[in-house]
């Protein structure tokens, strides 16, 4: 899969997260579950654009 689609899905599932844990009818340990599910999906979507930024600069420097 390649880092975009998977930045992607990412970013979905961690909206479908947010929307959930908005719902008042979410109990504790629930919203604990969702918040380290959420936590996780964020380090990887940040892996992602660190990687992105890292390949950015890279060609910028190739091409001085």
């Amino acid at each position: 899969m390649s880092q975009t689609k998977s930045f992607e899905n990412n970013l979905e599932k961690l909206s479908a997260i947010i929307e959930k844990m908005e719902q008042q009818d979410v109990g504790l340990e629930e919203s604990l579950k969702l918040y380290e599910q959420g936590i996780q999906l964020t380090r990887k979507c940040q892996k992602i654009i660190d990687e992105a930024e890292q390949k950015i600069a890279q060609l910028m420097e190739d091409k001085d």
